[in-house]
């Protein structure tokens, strides 16, 4: 006589206080639908203070964190479930945290031989303290136009900014610091944006298609979540090289930062075919306009089954 094994037990933890509220509850819905279509067990959870007594409580399976911004991609709430002996699906608190910062993320990158454009991090208080001209105009000096803005640790393109005139630099600054009070200055490389997802569903890591981003005017926010403003192409539109180019780079990104489950690699390539390495995201969006199911579902992979498979292999790690 057969009998059927439970299903898994899983708690996705969505919203939190970030500015990044929003998108990660509906990713957390998403999620919670798929996994519940094919026979998952799934509740979900906001980041809030009744949190910890609801799973000591629950006591799942596996906690599947969907959340967006500091507390969700820092470590924090990941080492939370492990001090309560919970397990994770997705990479721990340490890797989490290496690659939530965008400085250290882009020196581990280097270190692992990936191209990734040259930089400097300035915090706000340094511009008080040294004069804003001066600093400004050194960095002008050292990286050239154009240039991106970015807070230093950040997501969703929020406080994001494409600086191709020094006279725009000031203000960059100034809506970057509204989010982080240290902001990444980068050379800006031009070319084809493709973000590359990695899943791991038991048998050791692999890249998805990868999603070739179009949009008029900036990435940002708006265009990221809105439909309408940005158009994808899946997969993208590249040569065969170089569709392995940045396939390569981003298994060499998951590898390098130790990651586990899924990961999101962000990508430029330039006119002259290099893949610059920009960032790896830890807890890439699910939402109906996000990156990973896109480029899952052109792969031809259920995204009920494919979350259903790493949660059975984080179980089985």
């Amino acid at each position: 006589m057969s009998t059927t094994a439970p299903s898994p037990r899983v708690v996705v933890l969505a919203g939190g206080l970030s500015h990044e509220r929003d998108v990660s509850l509906r990713s957390g819905r998403r999620v919670a639908d798929a996994l519940r279509s094919v026979g998952v067990d799934v509740s979900v959870h906001d980041v809030d203070a009744d949190l910890v007594p609801a799973l000591v409580q629950l006591q799942p399976d596996l906690v599947w964190p969907l959340l967006h911004g500091t507390s969700g991609e820092d470590g924090s709430v990941r080492d939370v479930v492990q001090m309560l002996g919970l397990r994770l699906l997705g990479s721990g608190p340490r890797e989490s945290r290496i690659a939530w910062s965008k400085p250290i993320a882009k020196t581990v990158a280097a270190r692992a031989g990936l191209a990734t454009p040259d930089f400097v991090t300035l915090p706000q208080s340094l511009f008080r303290e040294l004069g804003a001209r001066h600093v400004l105009d050194a960095i002008v000096r050292m990286l050239g136009l154009p240039v991106v803005v970015k807070p230093s640790r950040g997501g969703s393109a929020l406080g994001v900014t494409l600086v191709a005139s020094a006279d725009d630099l000031p203000q960059a600054m100034v809506d970057c610091f509204a989010y982080s009070d240290t902001a990444l200055v980068e050379r800006a490389v031009l070319g084809t944006e493709v973000a590359v997802s990695v899943v791991d569903t038991g048998d050791g890591p692999f890249a998805l298609p990868a999603v070739e981003i179009v949009t008029e005017g900036p990435y940002d926010f708006d265009a990221r979540y809105n439909p309408g403003r940005t158009e994808y192409f899946t997969p993208a539109r590249l040569s065969q090289a170089m569709t392995a180019s940045v396939a390569e780079l981003a298994l060499a990104a998951h590898e390098a930062f130790g990651l586990e489950a899924l990961s999101r690699t962000d990508v430029i390539v330039d006119a002259d075919g290099t893949p610059w390495f920009l960032e790896v995201n830890v807890a890439p969006g699910m939402t109906e306009t996000s990156l990973l199911p896109q480029a899952a579902e052109a792969a031809g992979l259920s995204l009920g089954t494919l979350y259903r498979s790493l949660v059975e292999a984080s179980l089985g790690r």
